[in-house]
């Protein structure tokens, strides 16, 4: 019996993508290396627009132990690169990673409340379904800092983080999806990018504004 309930533990963290216990206490992260000139010119105001030079970020990453859930929903093209890209980010910087994939409508809001509840260092989104509903949730949650890559929201609080560029602005049903989406704007090396300064700003910082690549 004790065999099958160690199996059993043992493939729940599979499926998870669980490591340590995030129960335990954690050090505030930081940024370990530093951004390069030109990554903002002057210190930006919230809900600014800033557009770093290329590679600006690429000095970047979070200290050990980064607790990082993935928010996804959509099986389209652009979501899947994204979620591909944020893996790979993962797996380089060492972060600590866990998914919450979210397959119906209903489950939108449900699922971000999920992943609030795992009380990670960033929540990450991918994927236009998640922009309405993060915009009803992140105000009330101001403590936890959100990134939101290859979308916006069209309100963000100081906590909402967005990682944008021409082709990726989807910024909420209201406002319909822009004249300029345009999905081969997705590439890996975009979106790899999108994760990688978006993350560089929130460790430094730089929240509540778009980058724009």
């Amino acid at each position: 019996m004790a065999l099958l309930r160690i199996a059993a533990l043992a493939a729940l963290l599979l499926l998870t993508g669980c490591g340590a216990d995030w129960s335990e206490p954690h050090p505030a992260p930081s940024a370990v290396g530093a951004l390069a000139p030109g990554f903002f010119a002057a210190r930006p105001h919230p809900e600014a627009t800033i557009t770093p030079a290329p590679g600006s970020w690429d000095a970047v990453r979070p200290s050990d132990g980064y607790r990082v859930v993935l928010v996804t929903s959509g099986s389209d093209a652009p979501t899947k690169k994204l979620v591909a890209a944020v893996e790979d980010w993962a797996g380089e910087v060492d972060a600590d990673l866990r998914t919450v994939a979210i397959t119906h409508p209903h489950d939108l809001v449900p699922g971000i409340t999920r992943a609030l509840d795992m009380k990670p260092d960033l929540i990450v989104s991918a994927g236009n379904d998640l922009v309405d509903p993060l915009a009803l949730v992140t105000a009330s949650h101001l403590s936890q800092q959100f990134l939101v890559v290859g979308a916006e929201l069209a309100e963000p609080t100081h906590n909402v983080t967005s990682v944008d560029w021409p082709g990726a602005s989807f910024r909420g049903e209201g406002l319909g999806t822009s004249s300029t989406y345009d999905p081969a704007t997705f590439t890996p090396e975009r979106c790899a990018a999108a994760i990688r300064a978006g993350v560089a700003a929130v460790l430094n910082g730089l929240t509540g504004i778009v980058v724009w690549l």
